[in-house]
Formats: C-alpha cells, sequence, structure tokens
C-alpha cells in the first residue's frame, strides 16, 4: 500500500483511484469506520512555548488512541469526528447508497468515505455511476467537503465536470454551527440527480461541438508545449505526455464509435488525468490523484473550458 495512505478499506474490487483493501459487503457508516481504521476521536490539548507558557488562542488537535498531534488549530475551530463527518449519510442507506471505500491519509490529517449512489444514467451512449464523497480534515488545512463525482464505468473514467448551471461541491469550515451544516448538506444529495441532468445536457454540447484534429493538436500542445527555449529533458518529458494524451484521443478503443467531438476530447483529457503515469512518479502519487476526485482535477476542467470557447 501507497505511503500517503494510513488506513483504508473498499468494497469487492479497488475503486478508479486504485488504493484500499478489499471487503466483500458494503457497510454502515459505523463499520465502514471500524473497516477503515478511523474508530477514534481528535481531542484538544492546549499548547505551551518550550519554556511552558501557555499559548492563548490555539489547541492541538490530538488522536485519542497514539496522541499524536494532527495539528495545531485556532480555539475558534470546532472537532468534527469521523462519526459525525460520514454518520448524516446513514439514513440515506435503505434507499440504495452503498459505502464503497473509506481512509486515512497523511497521517490522519485527512479522512475520507465515498458512496455509489443508486441511480444510473445513459449520457451520451455511456453508462455514467455517480460517487459521492465526504472528506473531512484534522489539521486545519481544509473545511469538510462533499462532492459529486461521475464515473464513466466503460473506462472507470472521473469526470469531474465543473458546470456553470449545477453545484458539485459543498463545504462547511470548522467553526461554529458546523453540525448543523452538516446536516444541510443532506441536501447535497438531492442535488445529485440535478447535476447529473445538467451534466447531461453538458455532454450533449460537447458532441455538438465538432473538432478537426488540427485543433484536438493544439489543444493537446497548449497542455505540453514543446518550444525551443526548453531543455533537452523538459523537451523529452512534454513529448512523452503529449503522445500518451494524443493516443487516448486517436487510438482508445472505447472511443471508437466516438465521433471527432467535444465529448471525445474532455474523454481523452479525463483519461490522461484518471490514468496516466506521471514521468516522475512519486510515493503519494495514487493518494494525490484521489485528492483531486473530491478538488477537481485542473486538467478536466481546462479542457473543458477550451472547448466552450471553441
Amino acid at each position: 500500500m501507497a505511503a500517503n495512505v494510513e488506513t483504508m478499506f473498499s468494497v469487492r474490487k479497488k475503486p478508479w483511484h486504485g488504493i484500499g483493501t478489499v471487503v466483500q459487503d458494503a457497510p454502515c457508516s459505523r463499520e465502514a469506520i471500524r473497516l477503515a481504521g478511523l474508530d477514534w476521536e481528535i481531542v484538544q490539548k492546549d499548547v505551551y512555548t518550550d519554556g511552558g507558557t501557555e499559548i492563548s488562542g490555539y489547541k492541538a488537535n490530538v488522536r485519542s488512541t497514539d496522541q499524536s498531534v494532527l495539528g495545531v488549530v485556532s480555539d475558534r475551530y470546532q472537532i468534527v469526528q469521523n462519526r459525525e463527518a460520514f454518520a448524516f449519510t446513514d439514513s440515506l442507506l435503505g434507499e440504495g447508497v452503498t459505502y464503497e471505500t473509506a481512509g486515512s491519509l497523511q497521517g490522519g490529517k485527512r479522512v475520507f468515505m465515498l458512496a455509489r449512489l443508486p441511480q444510473r444514467f445513459i449520457i451520451a451512449g455511456d453508462e455514467i455511476e455517480p460517487y459521492f464523497v465526504i472528506m473531512n480534515s484534522h489539521d486545519g488545512s481544509c473545511a469538510v467537503k462533499a462532492a459529486m463525482t461521475p464515473v464513466r464505468v466503460v473506462c472507470q473514467n472521473t469526470l469531474n465536470l465543473a458546470l456553470r448551471t449545477a453545484k458539485r461541491t459543498w463545504t462547511a469550515r470548522h467553526t461554529s454551527g458546523i453540525m448543523d451544516r452538516i446536516e444541510d448538506a443532506r441536501m447535497m444529495l438531492q442535488f445529485a440527480e440535478e447535476y447529473m441532468s445538467q451534466m447531461g445536457k453538458s455532454i450533449d454540447d460537447l458532441v455538438q461541438k465538432k473538432l478537426t484534429d488540427r485543433k484536438v493538436m493544439e489543444y493537446f500542445s497548449e497542455f505540453f508545449p514543446v518550444t525551443e527555449d526548453m531543455s533537452a529533458a523538459q523537451k523529452k518529458n512534454n513529448l512523452v505526455l503529449l503522445n500518451d494524451m494524443k493516443a487516448r484521443y486517436f487510438d482508445a478503443p472505447d472511443l471508437k464509435e466516438t465521433e471527432r467531438n467535444g465529448y471525445r476530447f474532455i474523454n481523452a483529457v479525463s483519461d490522461f488525468a484518471t490514468h496516466a503515469e506521471p514521468v516522475r512518479k512519486t510515493k503519494n502519487y495514487r493518494e494525490n490523484l484521489f485528492l483531486k476526485t473530491v478538488e477537481g482535477n485542473p486538467l478536466t476542467d481546462r479542457a473543458y473550458r477550451m472547448v466552450l470557447s471553441a
């Protein structure tokens, strides 16, 4: 398992991000938390200087099981325990929501849970599955965040399109009243159908955007330019990445029946963003890729803007 993943579980098979320990049944959130090794709490403790003077206005977030300090935060920071951040989806299990994976990243500083929603959507002839990701941090680095992540089933590409007409993410800061906001986040699941509906309309628009091969290569060259002022190593690396992205557009078996249009272009870029191996692969590569699932991949968003402006 990669070094940045502290603990994790996954149902039946590893999902598109390729990390986790496989289990056979999708559990409720309480069982998921146990399987994922998240059955611990955060305790806040006072912070002192080396000389023993208390530092006012700050607290240390300490993990109960091993006393590790996960972060130093403002005393306005309100703890959101793992069980609290994820329990609000339990009521939806009867509607067909199943937990697919959960885990701890960066030594417990970030925790997440991913649920697969029961709906299936056929968009532009493709089956798309909607996933719902909850991310929480214990080091003060980010808010509690929930995000929709549609996945194209045939190739496991994530289609995190930043639509102007439908909301994909919801956030709540770790300040007073956050638990009320988490209750409000139940509405996020109700936005799923609206987001998928709007994404379907956006993909229909992409299908109508006919692209010449020359225009596609111009777009790809914007991602990975090869210019005379670059070093030999930079040129070589960009050519490797450029040829990889090019192959995903022109030669991908799953796109053989797809016309040369904006949707094919978005799929090629999404496939690259989701699955391509970097030139230099760090030990935390897959974990960073998964975090982009929640935050949104800038490469896919940029491709989407390119086609819209064509």
